[in-house]
């Protein structure tokens, strides 16, 4: 297999891993560096999304004792079982209105002008809701109700748009609800888990026919790049957002938004 390809798989898993759970917009940066470095993976975008679940994996490591004490009080501990249902909940819409739109999103919307507008659009719609948003009351996932849980989910159908960012939606979707960063933060990881594996199942599905060895070579190689690169970011997000804010993302996503315009234009 060719050598550069397998270097440009390896370096799209480390900035999906570095990007999946910030409010910067995963699938917006490998939009963008796949049209900078002209890499054409698998068909059906199955490299992309399945990448995606490999950071999706780093979650279920960092918060496994979570995940696991959920599983065991599963319909016999109140906590656990409002937990499970809130993230079913929320993972609804999206995966509704995923299997309905998605051939439409993947044909019109997948390309760097959109997410470009959309990286600018969405900074500026963080330091909004960073301004105004206040403190929040909600302190815990374990506090969420299945209303608040909806709404969120809600929220998320908006990242279908590439450039938005699934945990920007998430996570500014819960910051105008009223709940406090560091939950807001938490629940779009653990909303990330069905989202993704959902998405992962569904497109691997769909390509499997078109699939040869060497684009599972690539998609192994970015999923482990992914997941490395992931664990690095879940492990020091939520201290980060808690002293800093969200602020440096939205300046980071309205300047690489205006860059790329730039560089389009100039073509």
């Amino acid at each position: 297999m060719d050598t550069a390809l397998l270097l440009k798989a390896l370096l799209i898993g480390v900035v999906e891993g570095l990007t999946e759970f910030l409010p910067i917009s995963s699938t917006g940066h490998i939009i963008l560096i796949q049209d900078l470095i002209g890499f054409e993976g698998p068909p059906g975008r199955v490299f992309e999304i399945v990448i995606q679940f490999g950071a999706v994996l780093a979650v279920c490591l960092v918060y496994w004792r979570k995940l696991i004490s959920t599983l065991l009080g599963l319909f016999r501990e109140p906590v656990a079982t409002r937990f499970a249902v809130n993230v079913v909940i929320a993972f609804l819409p999206a995966a509704v209105i995923g299997v309905l739109a998605k051939d439409y999103i993947t044909a019109y919307l997948f390309n760097p002008w959109t997410v470009s507008v959309a990286l600018i659009l969405g900074g500026v719609a963080i330091l909004a809701i960073e301004k105004f948003a206040g403190r929040g009351e909600v302190e815990s996932v374990d506090e969420f109700t299945p209303l608040l849980a909806l709404k969120i989910g809600i929220c998320q159908v908006i990242s279908m748009i590439p450039g938005v960012s699934r945990s920007g939606a998430t996570i500014m979707g819960a910051r105008v609800l009223g709940v406090r960063r560091a939950a807001a933060t938490e629940f779009s990881f653990f909303l990330a888990i069905p989202t993704m594996l959902g998405a992962s199942v569904y497109s691997a599905y769909k390509s499997a026919s078109e699939l040869s060895g060497s684009n599972w070579a690539l998609i192994g190689i970015g999923f482990v790049a992914a997941f490395l690169a992931a664990l690095v970011v879940v492990r020091g997000l939520i201290a980060f957002i808690s002293r800093h804010g969200f602020a440096p993302f939205a300046w980071y996503r309205i300047v690489l938004g205006f860059l790329m315009l730039g560089l389009l234009l100039a073509r």
